[in-house]
């Protein structure tokens, strides 16, 4: 894939619809507002040429600040050691009043987060009270199963910020008047957010470029990326400020041509390969069975080897019966071992009983 495809705005365009918008919303504006600086917000909706293949989240610093001091954020911190969480709360917004950031209203320390936030009531309650959330960078990985689901189907998950850098009040103040566009891999539309219908239109188009160039460069896309991008407010249509061309989709008959050809070459050499492949295994085949009956042919009978009896020596086989016969113990008759019988002596002057004569 070629690089990515720069967007390159027209300023006078932008500035254009930028004061038609204004232009619409005043003229739909009806009855009297309950308060004077109500305003809406302006958005960038952006359409790009295909699905991304990753989910990105890209943060985008703005020239000019897109929310007001009485937007509420909430920063997520972690617990100082040797403090409670009411001290450590104490602590931050000691050090945020001394910096100067008032948007910044509430601090969670991170065990009040645990014990006072665990019910699902408590969690959507947090979530409707304040317009953006921020983290210490420390405690972000273990946000997600505290805070739940909520928070990142309204696109209000927490940004990590780095509350140890030197510079944490310009990055906390840097983040708070910028903004993010969350490109999604579900679909090609994105939407972010560049100001208020109460701004300058020279402070909308400073916003609308930025945005766009930031974008462009961070998106992890290749080839041409976007393809429109609309303005729009929250009650007005979209307004079209670029549309890209449409050259890349025409490719010259030559390249084409080129890119066939170089396919047919390559499966013209795979084709090649394969049939080398199987000439050298069939003949590898062939060796093996010339070298197998070449063997068999040159082969000879062996004659089997008589050994020559001495007349002084036994065979073998003698000579081991005879060792076994010497290692065995002599067995004793059985004759030999039973009791013998002895007659009873007879008294002397008597003659023995015998048979009678008939």
């Amino acid at each position: 894939m070629g690089d990515k495809i720069r967007v390159d705005l027209d300023h006078a365009q932008v500035k254009k619809a930028v004061l038609a918008l204004q232009a619409f919303l005043k003229s739909n504006a009806t009855g009297k507002k309950l308060f004077r600086e109500e305003s809406q917000k302006v958005s960038l909706l952006v359409t790009l040429w295909k699905i991304p293949p990753k989910t990105q989240t890209i943060r985008i610093p703005l020239p000019h600040a897109q929310r007001t001091d009485s937007e509420e954020v909430c920063l997520f911190t972690k617990d100082e050691p040797r403090m409670t969480g009411e001290q450590t709360q104490r602590f931050y917004k000691r050090l945020l009043q001394e910096k100067g950031i008032k948007n910044v209203t509430e601090v969670i320390p991170y065990q009040i987060l645990k014990t006072e936030y665990k019910q699902f009531e408590a969690k959507r309650r947090l979530l409707g009270n304040y317009s953006m959330f921020l983290s210490d960078d420390r405690i972000r990985r273990l946000l997600p199963s505290h805070i739940g689901k909520h928070f990142y189907n309204s696109k209000k998950e927490p940004l990590s910020v780095s509350l140890q850098s030197k510079h944490w009040a310009r990055d906390l103040q840097k983040w708070i008047q910028g903004t993010t566009i969350r490109i999604n891999d579900k679909g090609s539309c994105c939407m972010t957010r560049i100001g208020r219908t109460d701004m300058t239109a020279d402070e909308l188009t400073d916003n609308i470029e930025a945005a766009v160039k930031i974008m462009m460069e961070k998106i992890r896309m290749n080839g041409p990326v976007v393809k429109m991008i609309h303005l729009k407010s929250e009650k007005s249509v979209a307004l079209p400020i670029y549309t890209s061309s449409l050259t890349h989709l025409d490719a010259p008959a030559a390249k084409q041509d080129r890119w066939n050809e170089i396919r047919k070459q390559n499966q013209r050499a795979k084709e090649a390969q394969e049939k080398k492949k199987k000439a050298k295994k069939r003949k590898a085949e062939v060796d093996k069975v010339d070298e197998d009956k070449k063997e068999d042919e040159e082969e000879e009978e062996i004659p089997q080897l008589v050994p020559i009896k001495s007349k002084g020596a036994k065979p073998k086989q003698q000579q081991k019966k005879s060792k076994l016969a010497e290692s065995k113990p002599a067995k004793i008759p059985l004759k030999h071992t039973r009791a013998k019988k002895f007659r009873r002596a007879e008294p002397k002057g008597k003659k023995p009983k015998g048979k009678r004569r008939a």
